[in-house]
C-alpha cells in the first residue's frame, strides 16, 4: 500500500478532471486545505520527533535547507505542489521545467514513507486535488492529451520510486535521518503554504477551519 495509494491518488485525480471536470473550485481548495493540515499534523507528530530523537545536531539545519530548497523548486514549478497553478495560455509542449521540479519534489517526498506508512496517506489525500487542478490546467491550456497523459503518470510513480529507492539502496539509508530532515522542510514550506493559499483573499472561514481541524485530529489519531 505504501506504493499503491500515492501512485492511485494522482490516477484517480487524473480521471475525475479529464471525464467529471469538475468546476467547483471552493470544494478543491477546502480538500486542499484539509490536505494541507493532514500532511502538516503528519510531519510535526511523527517525522520531526524521531529526526531529533537521532540527536545528530545538524538537523535544524537540514530542515532549513529542506525549506529553501522548496522554495528554488518553487521557483520552476510556479507553485504547482500546492495547487496554485494559473494562466489561459496555449501549451504545445511539455512545460519541462515545471515537469522537472514536481518530479524531484514528488520523488524526495516518497522516501520516508517506508519508515512511516501513515505518511502514504498524507501524500495520497496531498496529490489528489494537485492532480485535479494540474490536469484541469493542462486541459484548458490544448496540451496534447498524451503528453498530459505522460506527465500525470510520471508524476504518479515518482513518490512510489522514492519509498523503493529508500527500501533497497542501502547507501541511502546511511543518510536516512539527513534525508528525511530535508524532506520535513519541503513538506513544512507546502503543507504551511497550501493552509494559506487555499481561499480568496487569504482569510479564513468556518468551512475552512473545520477542514483543518479534521486534518489535525486524523493525524493524531493514526
Amino acid at each position: 500500500m505504501n506504493y499503491l495509494l500515492p501512485l492511485l491518488s494522482v490516477i484517480i485525480g487524473y480521471i475525475i478532471a479529464l471525464f467529471l471536470k469538475p468546476q467547483n473550485k471552493t470544494n478543491l481548495k477546502l480538500l486542499l486545505a484539509f490536505s494541507g493540515s493532514f500532511l502538516l499534523s503528519l510531519t510535526v507528530m511523527h517525522l520531526l520527533p524521531e529526526v531529533y530523537e537521532s540527536q545528530n545536531s545538524n538537523i535544524g539545519l537540514f530542515i532549513m535547507l529542506g525549506i529553501l530548497f522548496q522554495i528554488i523548486l518553487e521557483f520552476f514549478s510556479k507553485g504547482a505542489e500546492h495547487g496554485h497553478v494559473h494562466g489561459h495560455a496555449k501549451i504545445y509542449q511539455i512545460p519541462w521545467l515545471l515537469f522537472t521540479s514536481l518530479c524531484i519534489h514528488a520523488f524526495l517526498e516518497g522516501f520516508p514513507v517506508g519508515h512511516h506508512h501513515d505518511l502514504a496517506v498524507g501524500i495520497a489525500i496531498h496529490h489528489l486535488p494537485i492532480a485535479i487542478i494540474l490536469t484541469t490546467f493542462f486541459v484548458n491550456a490544448s496540451l496534447d492529451q498524451k503528453a498530459i497523459f505522460f506527465f500525470m503518470i510520471t508524476f504518479a510513480i515518482m513518490t512510489p520510486l522514492g519509498t523503493i529507492a529508500s527500501d533497497f539502496i542501502p547507501q541511502l539509508n546511511d543518510y536516512y535521518t539527513q534525508i528525511t530532515a530535508v524532506v520535513i522542510g519541503i513538506l513544512f514550506h507546502i503543507s504551511s503554504t497550501i493552509i494559506f493559499e487555499s481561499s480568496e483573499g487569504h482569510k479564513f472561514n468556518i468551512a475552512k477551519v473545520s477542514m483543518i481541524v479534521i486534518g489535525i485530529a486524523l493525524a493524531y489519531f493514526i
